[in-house]
Order: structure tokens, then sequence, then C-alpha cells
């Protein structure tokens, strides 16, 4: 995309890119304070394997997306299951605290 247009898409898309990096680092830091009445342990290892696996194909579309000689998007159907991911991080969040889990920060430099 040429110019302002191309800018204006990569920062968006680069924000959004960080944004899924946050909610799947603070997934798995969820994880490793979750107890098995709020998640069963094999759901953990589950939902741990979907987070790592989907840090790597965010790893994968940032370093095709800087090797790309102009700017680009990315399809909305290879997002949609990060979003959903992001959702279940969210519900995850949201047991433990109705559990009375205390939910561990991430290390500021982190934080979106």
């Amino acid at each position: 995309m040429p110019g302002a247009a191309g800018e204006l898409l990569d920062q968006l898309l680069g924000s959004l890119l960080l944004d899924f990096d946050f909610w799947f680092d603070r997934g798995l830091l969820l994880l490793q304070h979750c107890p098995e009445n709020v998640l069963a342990a094999g759901e953990q290892d589950a939902l741990a394997q979907r987070l790592v696996d989907a840090r790597k194909e965010l790893i994968a579309a940032r370093t095709l997306r800087s090797a790309a000689p102009v700017s680009m998007a990315l399809d909305m159907h290879a997002m949609a299951p990060w979003h959903r991911l992001v959702l279940k991080v969210w519900t995850l969040s949201a047991e433990l605290r109705q559990a009375g889990v205390v939910l561990p920060e991430l290390p500021s430099a982190t934080q979106p």
C-alpha cells in the first residue's frame, strides 16, 4: 500500500499484534496460577499448547510482514483463532477471580 495508507496499516496492525503478544503471555502466566478446580490439568495443558502455538504463528506473521517490500495486511481468517484465544484468556481470568485466586501481574514492560 502506498504512502499514508500503508503507514496507517502498519501502525494499526503492529498495535494489534502487540495486544496479541500481551494476552498470549498473560494467558500463560494465568495458567501457572490456575488450580485444577478452575481448569483441569489436561485442559490447562491444551490451552498452554494453543497459546505457545499462537505465539509461534504470531512471530511468523510478524516476520513475513517485515520481510515484505510493501505494507501488507493479515487475513481476518488467520487472526480469528487468535481472537478466540484471547477471549479464552479473558474467560480464564474471570473464572480465576471468581474462584478467589489472586491474579499475578505481568512485568510493566510487557503491558500494552
